[in-house]
């Protein structure tokens, strides 16, 4: 008999965390160390050794590969930050290229997973990983940059500017910026930020050519973690909400054409977050001092499970996302000695998603 209830708000009754099911052992391979987290019992896997400091790129850019079944991060294995690739069947992790300045957040794959590009020294560069054969610096100055949706063209903010990189020459859409920029999925438009202070800022959108290429503001305040959702129909973030003389964490959503924005969900104080494939769940990290824990926000019941401890010294670094199917959630933490990458298995609460083109 259906009444109506989807798994998912049946999943949400489950009281507390996910209690690990498999325990079999899991054999130590490259550095991947498998434990149970003590809060859930649930199965972790650290995936790199925190004897060195290992770093997630931005959670809105594409780094996991399903086909070739491999992460792409930062590390200092090398005596300074440099791209790697961990392979996820078998551990081993590889160099990619050799970096003097790297910004670790930036490293992002195309939709082919055939290029990486990331910003060294504010050059945006191009590493063609099938050949490991690094392709021509493709421009100076940046600091920020998001793929827009042929190959040829980026986003990019340089000198302050927010640009779009095409065939053709330049175009300047906006000035004074200072922060990011994140191309819309299925347009030719581009949400960017400017930092208005440490805990407030602005997000504000506009597209490559008229009748809309004259940036609109969408928020304003304390609000963080923009992310497009799943078809580019709306931005989520994060925007905290003064009640009682205490800033509340919500996931809200807004509507690019007519400015419109709601609260999602409220949420135990997340400092960052990702929704899984279809938006269906997201998953945040709490920067609740008594409970630093990573956890799944079911949207349709506003209910929240907690998978594990993230115990970071900055919840908003822990950056966690999910894979591009949604059956595992990746995260990093320093809570056992330098920032380290974790996995952990999420198959049992949320259902799997196709991974949604750009």
């Amino acid at each position: 008999m259906n009444d109506g209830i989807t798994r998912r708000a049946v999943l949400a009754l489950v009281p507390g965390g996910l209690a690990a099911a498999n325990k079999k052992p899991l054999p130590r391979v490259g550095e991947f160390v498998r434990f149970a987290d003590p809060t859930t019992e649930t199965a972790v896997v650290r995936l790199t050794s925190p004897a060195h400091t290992s770093i997630l790129p931005a959670p809105a850019n594409r780094f996991i590969s399903l086909k070739e079944r491999f992460l792409i991060f930062s590390s200092d294995k090398t005596g300074k930050l440099e791209p790697f690739r961990v392979n996820l069947r078998t551990g081993v992790v590889t160099a990619l290229a050799n970096a003097s300045n790297l910004e670790p957040r930036s490293l992002a794959l195309d939709q082919k997973e055939q290029f990486l590009y990331f910003i060294d020294g504010g050059r945006l560069r191009a590493v063609n990983l099938k050949h490991r054969r690094e392709e021509r610096p493709i421009a100076d100055g940046i600091s920020a940059f998001s793929l827009g949706a042929a190959p040829s063209e980026f986003w990019v903010i340089r000198n302050r500017e927010l640009q779009f990189l095409a065939a053709d020459r330049p175009r300047v859409l906006s000035d004074n910026l200072s922060g990011e920029c994140l191309a819309r999925p299925g347009r030719p438009g581009c949400l960017f930020t400017r930092n208005l202070s440490a805990e407030e800022r602005e997000i504000w959108y506009v597209e490559a050519g008229p009748p809309n290429d004259k940036p609109v503001l969408l928020a304003r305040g304390r609000v963080s973690n923009p992310v497009w959702s799943a078809r580019g129909q709306s931005i989520l973030l994060l925007r905290d909400v003064l009640k009682r003389g205490i800033y509340f964490s919500e996931i809200h959503q807004v509507i690019p054409e007519s400015g419109a924005e709601k609260c999602v969900a409220p949420t135990s104080q997340f400092a960052a977050f990702s929704p899984n494939g279809d938006d269906s769940v997201f998953v945040g990290a709490s920067r609740s001092k008594a409970q630093p824990n990573i956890l799944l926000l079911l949207r349709e019941v506003q209910r929240e499970l907690t998978l594990c401890e993230h115990r970071a010294s900055h919840p908003a670094s822990v950056t966690p996302v999910f894979s591009p199917d949604s059956r595992r959630v990746y995260f990093q933490s320093d809570h056992q000695g330098k920032p380290a990458i974790y996995s952990v298995n999420v198959e049992r609460l949320v259902e799997p998603t196709a991974a949604v083109a750009a």
